[in-house]
Order: C-alpha cells, then sequence, then structure tokens
C-alpha cells in the first residue's frame, strides 16, 4: 500500500491530456454551434423564412451540436459512451410517453411555425378564447387582450377550430 498515492499520482498525470483533449472538444462544438446560429440568423434575415421558423432551429441545431458535442468529449476522455447513448435511447423512449402532451405541443407548435395559419398580430378565436397573437412558441401561442395574456397550448390550436383576421401588417 505505501505505492498507493504514487499511482494515484501517475493516473492523474496520464487522464490530464485526455481531459484537455475532452474540454476543447467540448468548446469547439460550442464554438460551431454558436457559428452555426449566426450563420442561420443571416440567413433567415435573407430569406422569406419567418423569425419564429429562424428561432426554432437555431435552438434545435444548438441543442444537437451542443448534445453530440458532449457525448464525444466524454467519449474522448475514456468513458464508454455507448452505453450511455442506449440509456440515453431508453430514457427517450419512456419520456415520450410519459410527456406526451408536452411532446403534441411541441410537434404542433413546429406544424404551427411551417404551415403559418396564422401570424404575429392576427386576431384569433380559439376554443373559447380571443385575442391578438403576440407570440408563437414551441409550447403555447400568446394571445393578448386588453387586460391580460392568454397561453393557449399550441395543440389546441391544431386540433380546434380557429377564427383568423389577419393584422394589415401581414
Amino acid at each position: 500500500m505505501p505505492h498507493a498515492p504514487q499511482e494515484l499520482v501517475s493516473a492523474a498525470v496520464l487522464f490530464l491530456p485526455r481531459l484537455g483533449v475532452s474540454i476543447l472538444t467540448f468548446v469547439g462544438f460550442w464554438v460551431a454551434a454558436a457559428v452555426l446560429k449566426a450563420i442561420l440568423g443571416r440567413f433567415g434575415e435573407r430569406t422569406q423564412v419567418g423569425p419564429d421558423v429562424v428561432r426554432l432551429t437555431q435552438r434545435m441545431t444548438k441543442t444537437g451540436l451542443l448534445v453530440f458535442g458532449a457525448v464525444t468529449a466524454l467519449g474522448t476522455t475514456g468513458i464508454n459512451v455507448s452505453a450511455l447513448v442506449a440509456g440515453l435511447g431508453l430514457t427517450g423512449f419512456a419520456l415520450g410517453f410519459a410527456l406526451r402532451d408536452i411532446l403534441a405541443n411541441v410537434v404542433a407548435g413546429v406544424l404551427i411555425l411551417v404551415y403559418r395559419p396564422f401570424s404575429r398580430h392576427d386576431r384569433v378565436a380559439v376554443a373559447g378564447f380571443e385575442g391578438t397573437v403576440s407570440e408563437i412558441d414551441l409550447r403555447y401561442t400568446t394571445l393578448t387582450t386588453e387586460d391580460k395574456r392568454i397561453l393557449i397550448p399550441n395543440s389546441t390550436l391544431f386540433t380546434n377550430a380557429i377564427s383568423v383576421a389577419q393584422s394589415a401588417a401581414r
């Protein structure tokens, strides 16, 4: 046992280069995600794509690159990521069932942003609520009235009849 501290120091010295490369790998993915987000923002400004769709694409791209970068960085340190990836797959499957209402709202939000049945500043009525669309997000669409904000789940907007009075700005 007198050699245990020396073995620990030796193992730490051998691990430090892998840790440094792992950190640099993750930082590289972080920078790539920021650059790609900026490129997508500029692309969105030059095209007819709506700002909500651009924001959604930016978020999904950044999140995907950061997750991929984290898994790659963990693999670089010597951690067996195949078990981690398999566990994430099973966890995602279980969470899909547990969070199906949230996922339904997210999918409906994506479809609303892609098909654009209404846009910001339109006056809409759906499921007994009426107001002016102030924001379209992944989970909710925000309607504003003179005295309150109404958050309507996107799945409600996607599955019910909507009355839309388009704004003059459209």
